[in-house]
């Protein structure tokens, strides 16, 4: 079969799927693609030539590009996702972001960046890198230490086993991330003879590994041994689609059940055993449990700084660790007891092993937490709740809403099946602690990377992934400068994302994080330069709801809280891509979300001369000293 190198690539895709649970569906479903010298005669002619076999996306960012394959990845639960096709020189090396967040969080996509001529028939070509110490170098490069596999394609011939090996990577839980294809502009073009076999139809059939017995028994024998018990849901549960699993084992067993920022939604907020988020963005009842645990079960978690409370947050001296992960290089971590398997099949054996069994007619009983464990975390988790309700609350409807009560005014309106994204800033605190999750892919905050400008183009992936749900982006001011472009690509292509803009007029998170350690706010507010060189002038005069306008977005205002809840009802309402534009505030302002009491250690200046960096220091020296490894 005689094609181009493009054109074997193009109709290799639409031949992959996975299959998982004996449900099969397509690996790559789409492709999204900005064209320029680099692709537009490879890639860009082949999508034109067998358009019919791979749907195409036009975008407006090449970083926005990724965001949304990722968006759509994540919303499939790892097992669909898409590609995405660039020129080479800028429009590669804008891949390297989103690439980034797609390996730290463990989420496949396929990147297609151009690359210079293979033959050098001119050299250098137009947006080439010259490297003097290295012929083979291009800026496709960048992307190296930011994908889970690279290969740079320099021959027809090499396209198949570099293909094969980026969909078993991409297919594969343990490996999945950013994989990257870097094709020459002119072997994209050039034709060869490809055999037959090549364009199969492919499954990539993605295991349920089992955890070994001999780890399990000695697992066992520390959650038995257990009083103080607690689950920790990474987003491994919901990768795995375990949600379900993890609740039968916390009801079987009374242990209560905390979250990462990628695991919330593994149980609803209303079930008894949720006591909310974990770590420096999570809730008090969570992080109490937490410094009191005598074991600490993670499942499909890294243990980030924010999870761990940087390393402060597991006080008991006597805590052990079990990690159930499919990937042994976190479930290592924290000196645990590693269980290396897939996360439903781990908790399964884990409930029969717990459960009444008789062996030799000796009786082990199911096990299960002391009930007045259980009753400390209920009551704890009804007084958090409690304390939620009064953050939400809105008495005056005519005053401007803050950020909480934003976020309240959504959860009156939320219906199960809404989706939340959200990435950067101080919203994915706030939710982490407060927001009431009722469906299990709800929630959807990137914090492995916390890329700001992620929230408006994976918002069109998940729209893409399920086009039935409603879908939420939101986005404050600073994140919405940095990447508002793909809201053109939601309107060309009638993707009725709804878009939540918070003007706050800086950079909310960061100013408190700067005041907190000592340097007091420094340009994080949007101000005009004062006489004295500061930002601490007027306001910027920006109007983002304008903007958001200006690229053909349907744009709702709200200027107090009854109007926000208005407008939040009609947005969710539209049929059409719908923003809603409100002001809550200045960046200083304080949002009053109760406090989870959990550190995050960022160095503080050891030497200064300004008060606020000196008191800031004594803090730190202060808080530093709880501190640990788990060893």
């Amino acid at each position: 079969m005689r094609l181009t190198v493009a054109q074997a690539l193009v109709r290799f895709l639409a031949q992959q799927y996975t299959e998982r649970n004996g449900i099969r569906q397509r690996l790559i479903t789409a492709t999204w693609g900005i064209f320029g010298h680099g692709n537009v005669a490879g890639l860009g002619q082949a999508l034109v030539e067998y358009g019919d076999e791979m749907p195409f996306h036009q975008g407006r960012n090449e970083q926005a590009m990724v965001h949304a394959a990722v968006g759509y990845a994540r919303h499939s639960r790892r097992l669909s996702t898409h590609a995405v096709t660039t020129s080479i020189g800028p429009g590669a090396t804008n891949l390297v972001t989103g690439a980034a967040l797609a390996t730290i969080n463990h989420l496949p996509v396929l990147l297609l960046p151009g690359d210079v001529f293979a033959a050098r028939p001119a050299d250098p070509v137009l947006q080439q890198l010259e490297v003097p110490y290295a012929g083979d170098v291009s800026v496709n490069d960048c992307l190296r230490p930011v994908s889970k596999y690279f290969d740079r394609v320099t021959r027809p011939e090499a396209l198949i086993p570099a293909a094969l090996s980026a969909m078993r990577v991409l297919a594969d839980p343990v490996d999945t991330g950013a994989v990257t294809l870097a094709l020459p502009q002119d072997v994209q073009a050039e034709a060869w003879e490809w055999p037959e076999e090549f364009f199969r139809e492919r499954v990539w059939r993605v295991a349920r590994p089992e955890v070994h017995d001999r780890d399990l028994y000695e697992a066992l024998e520390l959650i038995r041994a257990s009083r103080r018990p607690l689950i920790i849901a990474g987003g491994g549960v919901r990768h795995a689609g375990a949600e379900y699993t993890l609740q039968v084992l916390a009801e079987s067993t009374g242990i209560p059940v905390a979250s990462t920022q990628a695991g919330k939604g593994s149980l609803r907020h209303d079930h008894p055993a949720d006591v909310g988020g974990i770590g420096h963005t999570g809730t008090l009842t969570a992080n109490a449990l937490a410094r009191t645990a005598d074991l600490v079960l993670g499942i499909g978690t890294r243990y980030t700084d924010f999870t761990t409370a940087s390393g402060s947050l597991f006080d008991n001296p006597d805590v052990r660790f079990v990690n159930l992960n499919i990937a042994g290089f976190d479930s290592h971590k924290m000196g645990a007891v590693s269980l290396v398997g897939d996360a439903h099949t781990g908790m399964a054996q884990l409930r029969r092993l717990l459960r009444e069994h008789t062996i030799d007619t000796v009786v082990t009983p199911a096990y299960r937490v002391p009930a007045t464990y259980e009753a400390e975390y209920t009551e704890a988790k009804a007084d958090w709740e409690s304390q939620v309700t009064g953050a939400y609350a809105a008495p005056d409807p005519e005053a401007r809403p803050t950020q909480i009560q934003l976020l309240g005014a959504l959860d009156e309106l939320a219906e199960d099946r809404d989706v939340l994204i959200n990435a950067a800033g101080s919203l994915p605190g706030d939710l982490h602690k407060l927001w009431r999750t009722r469906g299990r892919d709800q929630y959807h905050v990137e914090y492995g990377y916390s890329c700001m400008g992620y929230e408006i183009p994976a918002a069109i992936g998940v729209k893409l992934a399920e086009p039935g749900r409603e879908v939420w982006a939101l986005v404050g001011d600073g994140t919405y400068l940095m990447n508002p472009t793909e809201l053109v690509t939601a309107v060309q292509e009638g993707i009725a994302i709804k878009v939540v803009i918070l003007q706050n007029h800086g950079y909310a998170s960061i100013g408190g994080l700067s005041e907190s350690v000592g340097a007091e706010r420094f340009a994080t507010a949007y101000r005009m330069r004062a006489a004295d060189g500061s930002y601490t002038g007027e306001p910027l005069p920006v109007d983002l709801g304008a903007n958001a306008e200006s690229l053909g977005m349907r744009v709702l205002r709200a200027g107090t809280v009854r109007e926000l809840r208005e407008t939040l009802r009609e947005a969710r309402a539209a049929d059409v891509p719908t923003c809603v534009y409100v002001e809550t505030g200045s960046a200083d302002t304080v949002s009053g979300v109760p406090s989870g009491q959990a550190w995050w250690d960022v160095p503080v200046a050891e030497t200064a001369s300004r008060k606020a960096a000196v008191e800031a220091r004594r803090t730190y020296e202060r808080r530093v000293q709880a501190r640990r490894r788990h060893l």
